[in-house]
C-alpha cells in the first residue's frame, strides 16, 4: 500500500499520466504474487504444525512394542524347534512380509488379549535391547540345562552302564525298605493299642515285627553314610562292595539272597553240635528229675542219629521249667551258643533276646494254626518258616517242609511260657540229624 501512494505520488509530481496503467498493472502483480507466497508459507507453517502435534501425539512406546514383537517372535521360534532348514525354506516368504506378519500377529495378537493389558503394558518398565538379549539368553539358557538335568540318567547309563544298575538297585531298595519301615510302624501301633497285643497279628505281620528292627539297625549305617555329602562318594562303592554286611535282603537281588541264606544257614546249622554238647553235659545235673531216663533216651537218639517224636518231646517239657535247663540256669556258654543258633545279633542282653525270639515264633506258630494250618502256606513262605526255625529248605519239596513244620508246630502249640527253653532247643531236637542240615554242614563249602 504504502508503495502504491509512493508510486501514485511520483507520478504525479513528474506529470507522467500515461505510465499509470503499466505502474498499475505491476503493482497488482506483485501483490498477487506476495498474497500466493504468503498462503503458501502459512499452509507449509501449518502442515509442520500439524506434523509436530502428530510426532508429540503418537506414544513413545513404539520403539518398546516394536522390541517386544521381536522378542515375542524369537521366543516363537526357539518354542516351535527352529532349525536353520526351515528359516532357509521360509526366507522369501519373510522378505515378501506373509509369514512375519503372520507370526506377529499371533504373538501379540490384541484381540485376546483382556482391556487392561495395554493399561498394564504402558506400566512396565522399559528394557533396553541389551537387557532383553540378556535375558533371552538367560532363558536359553536354563531351558538347556534344565532339559540336560531331566536327561542325565540316560547320559550316565549310557556312559557308565554298570554304575547306573547299582544306582537303580539301591533306589529300589531304598523304596522297599521305607514301604516296609510304614508297614512296621503301622504294625508296632496295632500290637500297642490291641487288648491282645502282639496276638492280634498274622503271621506275615508277626515275621515283619521281628525282622524289621533288625534291619532298621543294619541298614541305617550305610543311608546315612551314603546320604553324606563328600563321604557318600567313596561309602557308596564300599556298601554295594560289600552287601552281606552292609545291606538287607531289600537291597539284595535274586541270587544273592540264595547265596547270603546258605551261608547264614550254615553259620547258624554249625552251633548245633555245640547246643548238643552243653545238653549232654548238664544231664547229671537233672538225675533227680522223674523225667531223667525219657530225657536221657532222647538224647541218645540224637546222638545215634534218629529224633524224638514230637509226643516225646511235649512229655519232657517239665524238665526245661526249672533247673539247669532254664533260661536263668544255663551257662553263658550255652546261651552264647543258642544266640548263633538262633541267627540273632550278639548283644549285652541275649537272655532278653532269646525270650523275645522263641515267643515271636511261638506266636507265630500260632497264628499259623489259626489260618488254617501249614498246608496252606505257599512255597516262599514254606521255605522262610523252615530257614527261620532252623532247617535248611534248599533241595526240598513241599511236602518234606509240611511234614517236618508240622512237627515243630505242634511241639510249640503244646508247650507254655515256663517251658520257653525246650522251644529254643527244638532245632537241635528236631533237626540234628536231617540229612538236609547234615549236608549243609559237612558237604557244602563255605561261599
Amino acid at each position: 500500500m504504502a508503495l502504491a501512494l509512493r508510486v501514485s505520488y511520483i507520478a504525479h509530481n513528474n506529470g507522467n499520466f500515461g505510465r499509470w496503467s503499466q505502474e498499475r498493472r505491476r503493482l497488482l502483480r506483485s501483490c498477487c504474487r506476495s498474497r500466493l507466497q504468503g498462503r503458501q508459507t502459512v499452509n507449509y507453517s501449518t502442515q509442520e504444525q500439524e506434523s509436530t502435534s502428530t510426532a508429540s501425539k503418537t506414544p513413545p512406546q513404539i520403539k518398546r512394542n516394536v522390541a517386544s514383537e521381536i522378542t515375542s517372535v524369537g521366543k516363537v521360534i526357539y518354542e516351535a524347534g527352529w532349525d536353520a532348514k526351515n528359516s532357509k525354506s521360509r526366507s522369501p516368504q519373510t522378505k515378501n512380509g506373509t509369514s512375519g506378519e503372520i507370526i506377529i500377529r499371533t504373538a501379540s495378537s490384541p484381540s485376546n488379549e483382556p482391556p487392561n493389558a495395554n493399561k498394564d503394558k504402558d506400566q512396565e518398565p522399559h528394557k533396553s535391547k541389551s537387557e532383553q538379549m540378556r535375558d533371552n539368553m538367560q532363558e536359553y539358557i536354563f531351558t538347556r540345562y534344565f532339559n540336560y538335568v531331566k536327561n542325565y540318567d540316560k547320559v550316565l547309563e549310557k556312559n557308565f552302564p554298570k554304575a547306573m544298575q547299582l544306582y537303580r538297585a539301591f533306589f529300589e531298595g531304598v523304596k522297599d525298605f521305607f514301604a516296609d519301615m510304614k508297614r512296621f510302624l503301622k504294625i508296632s501301633r496295632i500290637a500297642n493299642d490291641a487288648p491282645q497285643g502282639i496276638r492280634a497279628l498274622n503271621r506275615q505281620e508277626l515275621e515283619l515285627y521281628m525282622q524289621m528292627p533288625r534291619d532298621m539297625m543294619k541298614v541305617a549305617p550305610a543311608l546315612i553314610g551314603c546320604s553324606l555329602p563328600m563321604v557318600g562318594y567313596a561309602f557308596f562303592p564300599l556298601v554295594f562292595w560289600y552287601p552281606r554286611i552292609f545291606l538287607t535282603n531289600h537291597f539284595w537281588t535274586a541270587t544273592q539272597r540264595a547265596e547270603f541264606q546258605s551261608y547264614y544257614t550254615k553259620c547258624r546249622l554249625q552251633c548245633n553240635k555245640s547246643v548238643l554238647r552243653c545238653l549232654q553235659a548238664k544231664l547229671k545235673n537233672v538225675e533227680g528229675h522223674h523225667k531223667y531216663a525219657e530225657f536221657e533216651s532222647i538224647l541218645g537218639q540224637l546222638g545215634s542219629g534218629t529224633h524224638p517224636t514230637p509226643e516225646a518231646l511235649i512229655s519232657v517239657k517239665d524238665i526245661f521249667a526249672e533247673g539247669p535247663y532254664s533260661l536263668l540256669g544255663m551257662s553263658r556258654k550255652h546261651i552264647k551258643c543258642l544266640v548263633k543258633m538262633h541267627g540273632l545279633p550278639n548283644s549285652l542282653f541275649k537272655r532278653h533276646r532269646l525270650h523275645e525270639h522263641a515267643f515271636l515264633v511261638h506266636y507265630m506258630d500260632l497264628a499259623i494254626t489259626r489260618e488254617g494250618g501249614v498246608h496252606n502256606l505257599n512255597l516262599a513262605s514254606l521255605r522262610y518258616c523252615c530257614y527261620l526255625r532252623g532247617l535248611n529248605p534248599d533241595n526240598l519239596n513241599a511236602e518234606q517242609m509240611i511234614e517236618w513244620l508240622r512237627k515243630w508246630v505242634k511241639v510249640s502249640t503244646s508247650i507254655q511260657g515256663e517251658h520257653i527253653t525246650l522251644f529254643l532247643h527244638l532245632p537241635v531236637l528236631l533237626g540234628y540229624n536231617h540229612p538236609n542240615n547234615w549236608k549243609t554242614i559237612y558237604c557244602n563249602k563255605t561261599p
